[in-house]
């Protein structure tokens, strides 16, 4: 009885968590811009500053990434919950678990190419003072990814931890 007790608390936050992030996600869509990546789309043609050739050639050449991206994370997605749906089984097949994953490894691989290839598009497109900025904007957008990976700084001074108390 008590390990339904504890599902079913669990059950009910999940049940307002969601809630919450729908009532925020849908209020947030009566926003006028774009959202996600056609927004980055906008930002990288508004900062390199594409003439209209290259607009053209950037629509044409990027109209299936954004498709081909969602279908993968799609894919993914159904990949890992199949994956965790597993959890609740008294027995689990260890081929099994290693047959979800490399399928899991295989998308997230397709949709890594996806994305390297659509920024080789955009590269090609440029001209040299564009490539340049381009290659700024990378960096600058993989730091930023890297720092949200790391752990936060230790506390004390210049981010070191202080000594253990000696009583």
């Amino acid at each position: 009885m008590k390990n339904n007790t504890i599902l079913y608390v669990l059950l009910i936050f999940l049940i307002v968590v969601n809630g919450f992030f729908l009532f925020n996600y849908i209020g947030s869509v009566n926003d006028n811009r774009p959202n996600g990546p056609q927004r980055n789309n906008e930002i990288i043609v508004k900062e390199l500053d594409f003439n209209a050739e290259q607009l053209k050639e950037f629509k044409e050449r990027s109209k299936g990434h954004h498709k081909t991206i969602m279908r993968l994370s799609d894919d993914v997605r159904a990949l890992k919950d199949q994956l965790f749906g597993t959890l609740s089984n008294d027995f689990i097949s260890e081929k099994t678990i290693d047959s979800i994953t490399a399928l899991i490894c295989v998308k997230e691989t397709e949709k890594e190419k996806e994305i390297f290839y659509h920024f080789k598009m955009i590269q090609d497109i440029s001209n040299e003072k564009q490539k340049e900025k381009f290659q700024r904007i990378l960096l600058d957008a993989l730091r930023q990814g890297e720092s949200a990976n790391r752990p936060p700084p230790p506390n004390g001074e210049e981010g070191h931890r202080p000594p253990p108390r000696q009583d």
